[in-house]
């Protein structure tokens, strides 16, 4: 297969290795004509938040003529709000933990720039109405934030016993909601004396109702549906693979397939996040930056970033990309339109 590497230049803002606004040469990986039509050329990443700690879950919200970002700093336990023109600021506090003592909370991560512990908040959302829902890995349930701020936890257990730490979490037009529950966010990890489930499952919370959809993934990740919700894509991250299911008519899960194998790919991270473009393309972030499929599998290329990126999202008008990865906020502008959590 043929390939090509396209050199860019974007700023950095705040990386905590790097001074401000410095220079810094990144590429697009090309291994398909396809990706032309996605990226455009000079398209720049841009580092607009940096030398924070562990970013994740990225969501806009629509307000007024523009909107906003959230995103979780997860060692640091809040949600965080960015503006267009580059105000942040903290949204939520405490976040994906509110008890007293976190010192026996959150999975122990290495970023590189020293451990963290990942006991806040990890994916965020929103639902049909348009109110936060998020995962709190301290408190390993999934919470919503109703308009006056109170908590309303939607899930906690599932047939008695505590959920492992939800970690990403999609909603369907329907208004079901399926949610990842590793235990990255206990402190003992598979091993946690707190554990009460022996696998690490998927779930479909409707009408009040939690139901088991996956339970053989060893690392079930991030998640998100086809253009037509005819498919439910799932990571499962040390597989270092993206899962395809057949959705059906009552909203359970079927016929397992893997959809892609990154375990060729050089770079860190394995399988995180993942959004959907309209077109039906795939963005996954993983080995050294953001993959991107084509809607049969087709591996089209690779947009790197200097750090392991997390999560992604898409804002503004639908055609920006933005990025999370442990310490630094990213935006890439691009040719197509995601599918927006917000109307």
């Amino acid at each position: 297969m043929n390939k090509s590497i396209i050199f860019f230049t974007f700023l950095v803002a705040g990386l905590g290795l790097l001074r401000a606004q410095e220079p810094v040469k990144t590429s697009i990986l090309k291994m398909d004509p396809g990706l032309d039509s996605i990226i455009p050329e000079g398209a720049k990443l841009e580092g607009i938040a940096g030398d924070l700690q562990f970013l994740e879950g990225p969501v806009w919200v629509r307000s007024g003529k523009s909107g906003y970002l959230l995103f979780s700093d997860i060692p640091a336990n809040v949600i965080r709000k960015w503006t267009p023109g580059g105000k942040l600021s903290v949204y939520l506090n405490p976040s994906g933990f509110t008890g007293a003592d976190p010192s026996q909370d959150g999975g122990e991560y290495d970023t590189g720039h020293g451990k963290v512990y990942l006991f806040g908040s990890n994916a965020i959302t929103l639902d049909h109405q348009g109110r936060v829902v998020f995962c709190a890995h301290g408190d390993r349930d999934v919470v919503r934030v109703e308009p006056d701020g109170k908590r309303t936890i939607l899930a906690d257990r599932y047939e008695g016993k505590r959920l492992n730490s939800p970690n990403d979490l999609v909603y369907k037009s329907d208004g079901a909601l399926y949610f990842t529950d590793p235990t990255g966010g206990l402190r003992g990890r598979d091993t946690d004396p707190r554990r009460e489930l022996d696998f690490q499952g998927v779930y479909l919370l409707k009408d009040g109702k939690l139901r088991l959809v996956v339970k053989d993934l060893a690392v079930p990740n991030g998640l998100a549906f086809s253009p037509d919700e005819k498919y439910l894509f799932i990571d499962n991250s040390p597989k270092k693979t993206i899962m395809r299911y057949d959705v059906q008519p009552d909203d359970t899960l079927s016929n397992g397939k893997i959809f892609a194998d990154m375990s060729g790919q050089k770079g860190g991270g394995n399988p995180d996040g993942m959004k959907i473009d309209s077109q039906g393309n795939i963005y996954c972030t993983g080995p050294g930056g953001v993959l991107i499929y084509s809607p049969e599998g087709k591996y089209l290329g690779k947009i790197e970033t200097p750090e392991v990126t997390s999560n992604l999202a898409w804002g503004d008008d639908g055609k920006t990309l933005y990025i999370t990865t442990h310490p630094t906020l990213y935006r890439l502008r691009l040719s197509v339109q995601g599918i927006m959590v917000s109307k």
